[in-house]
């Protein structure tokens, strides 16, 4: 093609598209007056005024109704179940050691077996953490320096009606998967295990013996 004619070709384009800019720039410019000022009688045929407005701006109905919450009731201890010739009652798996991510991780354990040998797991609890100091005697004088302080955590298994069969296979699993730095204690749950499982509030407990 002609250089020449290409050159106006171009020159043509940019004119053109140079009027229609201007073209739609003159029609945007031009303000027009608003829809209440230009007829009395459109404004006294707007339709929402018949309508009511009590209603907007409520969003609770939208949303599903709050149940109401039921007071916590107090704990109580369930009653013992007694064992049998043929199987134990309620057993306690009593695991403690200072280091808490093996002694929960142990807990986790010993709840998947019983739940693939189909031995009832009733509760799975943590007790109380017990701390205790270590304070070093000084080389010359009588005062005891505290040196640091030991956390020690306990987990407990709860189970019942464990066969008599099956209890020393499952205790020579335990001991054999029992980790470094956890003891592992089973013995049959008392009263006394059921109140140590909350925490002593002594100033409490003498407010009410007073009382009482």
């Amino acid at each position: 093609m002609n250089p020449v004619l290409t050159k106006v070709l171009c020159v043509r384009n940019i004119t053109c598209l140079e009027q229609a800019a201007a073209t739609v720039f003159r029609l945007t410019s031009i303000r027009h007056p608003p829809l209440w000022f230009t007829d009395n009688n459109l404004a006294s045929k707007r339709h929402y005024r018949s309508m009511p407005t009590h209603g907007i701006g409520r969003y609770k109905y939208l949303l599903p109704r709050e149940v109401p919450r039921k007071k916590r009731e107090k704990l109580q201890m369930k009653q013992l179940k007694p064992g049998t010739d043929t199987e134990y009652g309620v057993l306690n798996i009593q695991l403690t050691g200072y280091d808490m991510t093996l002694v929960e991780h142990y807990s986790q354990y010993i709840h998947q077996l019983c739940n693939r040998l189909k031995i009832k797991v009733d509760e799975s609890y943590a007790m109380p953490t017990k701390s205790t100091e270590i304070s070093v005697l000084q080389e010359q004088g009588t005062k005891m320096n505290v040196e640091g302080v030991i956390h020690s955590h306990e987990r407990i298994v709860q189970v019942s009606g464990l066969s008599s069969v099956l209890a020393p296979i499952v205790v020579e699993v335990l001991q054999t998967n029992q980790p470094e730095g956890v003891q592992l204690c089973i013995r049959e749950h008392t009263e006394a295990d059921f109140i140590a499982r909350f925490k002593a509030r002594p100033a409490l407990e003498g407010l009410m013996a007073q009382i009482n």
